[in-house]
């Protein structure tokens, strides 16, 4: 499944909400995830980088 040509590159402003007072969540748009080809309950590899976060998929 391609991601739309449109969409490619686009940021998408979601906001994080709080789980038990000790973890934050974000949603990630659906089409993110088909392009990724990423599924539910798939392990992801996240990084701090200065300022950023990068989200990966997980490789052992």
């Amino acid at each position: 499944m391609g991601i739309e040509k449109k969409t490619l590159g686009v940021t998408k402003t979601h906001k994080l909400g709080k789980i038990a007072g000790k973890s934050y969540y974000v949603t990630l748009p659906i089409e993110f995830i088909r392009h990724l080809d990423w599924k539910d309950g798939q392990k992801v590899d996240i990084t701090l980088k200065g300022k950023e976060l990068v989200i990966k998929d997980w490789k052992k």
